[in-house]
């Protein structure tokens, strides 16, 4: 700093960090503060900065541009939820499952309702595959493609509608976790993806069963410590291993498919995996209960767990009526194991879904009270009480916010100058954008970075800072990068690598920002060089 004024590489450091922070601009224009990744002045002039302006007006172009241009993390995924439906049919043909035709579900043969031709009501999936007119159906059905017409009411009741008529094909065999697995961890590293944070189910059936088990009385609710001594008790610890195993079995099958440790490995072998257990808030307390204290559990036991989150539709009854519960809930499981980790769907409501008397305070209940580390969706932000001082309160915990633009739009109709997007990053609330369910929407993580250039005119820079802000409220284990006194990466313009280094080498998350660092300078002079050979050509 030399009179006051910021200069060189601690310029370049300072707007990294706002980035980050997410408050890099509140106009997120191209022209804005805290330009690109590498600092307002560096960043502006950078090769790939000037590419992106070339194209960011001609879609196909854009589309080819972001795809290729290196991301994050995707911390907003469900497994189930990312996988294709032709994937599913494929699935499901290999394992002798049928397809109900008035249900528009696939489902296991009985011996009362076996699998017939493609003419009867229940053709086989392998039928359905090769039929014409059933095969299209079938992926409507089982997607949001094209969705009215099959479905005859509202994108939000076909969207979640999907999950229950696929489910049969997503434990079809033994295998099948594996090859969930393989397909969307392979797409995330084509597209130049670092990690991914997957929300999966691992060994929470038996779970299940022991809350169902407990009866569930007003003493149990307002004793919740005396409760989960109960549910621990009742033999919640020793359904661990079964679920370790589950994922050994599942990230076996994946590596496998996905030829890891081959000179054929899939790009997916290079992405960092983890997983939140998932917690369905539409079933009773005790199960809720039971889960959650379980998904706790298997996280301080599992490397590859690094956190838990609650799922289904928060409109649902169960799940407005124990909204409060579940995050007393929550915050009881943190007691008990301080290091949990906690990203919530908190806000993924719209006014219309619900009365607007239950938009007043689910996010600030998510972080106030189960204190939640990052929140999923947060579309109903404005709708709460005192928005401004949730906004304050969350960008002063730097609790981020994961932005899925194609499923709000989808599931709430929140799109645009509607969405609360720009709300957040101007408050200086971190952001990230994610992808919600791939698979059911017909979408991957370069279509969400698309949108929010189209949508809300992010820059080069923008983009970049938000790959970073992924990386660093991801639940990767270490210390950030960007806590090393003196790191400036090159792809920053510094020239000070050796104090970044050095936390590398202690550092889980710190090794995979390195990573993103060196993959968006390569991709820096790539396009360099691209235009260097562009103009030569043209002499």
């Amino acid at each position: 700093m030399t009179g006051g004024r910021i200069t060189g590489g601690a310029a370049r450091l300072l707007a990294a960090t706002l980035l980050l922070a997410g408050c890099a601009t509140a106009e997120m224009g191209s022209g804005s503060a805290g330009q690109a990744a590498g600092g307002a002045d560096s960043a502006a002039n950078s090769a790939a900065a000037r590419r992106f302006e070339a194209v960011r007006h001609s879609p196909p172009e854009l589309r080819a541009f972001l795809y290729r241009m290196p991301k994050g993390a995707d911390l907003h995924s469900h497994l189930t939820g990312a996988v294709y439906a032709e994937t599913y049919l494929r699935l499901a043909a290999g394992a002798g499952l049928c397809f109900d035709v008035k249900a528009k579900a696939l489902a296991a043969p009985t011996a009362q309702a076996p699998c017939g031709d493609a003419g009867s009501a229940r053709p086989a999936a392998a039928a359905v595959v090769a039929d014409g007119t059933l095969y299209p159906m079938a992926l409507d059905a089982l997607s949001t493609r094209d969705a009215l017409p099959v479905s005859g009411y509202s994108l939000h009741d076909q969207f979640f509608a999907t999950f229950g008529r696929f489910r049969a094909a997503t434990a079809a065999t033994p295998a099948t976790g594996g090859d969930l697995l393989a397909e969307v961890v392979d797409r995330a590293g084509r597209q130049g993806v670092r990690h991914v944070e997957l929300m999966v189910s691992f060994g929470t059936g038996p779970v299940a069963g022991i809350g169902k088990a407990l009866p569930w009385t007003p003493q149990a609710a307002a004793d919740l410590s005396g409760t989960a001594d109960r549910l621990v008790a009742a033999g919640l610890p020793a359904l661990v291993p079964a679920a370790r195993q589950e994922i050994d079995a599942a990230e076996a099958r994946m590596r496998s498919v996905l030829g890891c440790g081959t000179p054929a490995a899939r790009p997916g072998c290079a992405v960092s995996v983890r997983y939140l257990q998932q917690v369905s808030r539409t079933q009773g307390p005790g199960p809720v209960f039971a889960t959650t204290l379980f998904n706790a559990l298997l996280q301080a036991q599992e490397p590859r767990v690094v956190g838990l989150n609650f799922v289904a539709p928060e409109d649902n009854p169960v799940a407005l009526d124990d909204y409060d519960l579940h995050m007393r809930m929550v915050a009881e499981a943190k007691r008990r194991l301080p290091g949990t980790n906690v990203a919530l769907h908190a806000g993924e409501l719209t006014l219309g879904l619900v009365p607007p008397e239950r938009l007043r305070d689910h996010i600030r209940k998510a972080v106030e009270i189960a204190g939640a580390q990052r929140i999923g969706h947060g579309v109903d932000l404005m709708y709460e009480d005192d928005p401004e001082g949730l906004l304050r309160s969350m960008a002063g915990r730097k609790v981020a916010v994961e932005i899925n633009l194609t499923s709000n739009d989808k599931i709430l109709g929140v799109a645009g100058r509607n969405h609360p997007f720009p709300l957040y990053r101007a408050a200086g609330v971190p952001t990230v954008l994610s992808t919600d369910d791939e698979g059911v929407s017909r979408i991957d993580l370069t279509n969400e970075l698309q949108r929010a250039v189209q949508e809300f005119g992010l820059g080069y820079a923008d983009l970049a800072g938000l790959a970073r802000a992924s990386l660093e409220h991801s639940f990767l284990p270490g210390a950030s990068l960007w806590s090393a006194p003196g790191c400036i990466p090159a792809g920053l313009g510094g020239s000070r690598e050796e104090p970044c280094r050095a936390i590398v080498g202690r550092s889980e998350k710190a090794r995979v920002q390195w990573a993103l660092e060196e993959a968006l300078a390569r991709f820096d002079r790539e396009m360099a060089a691209g235009m260097q050979s562009n103009t030569d050509g043209n002499q």
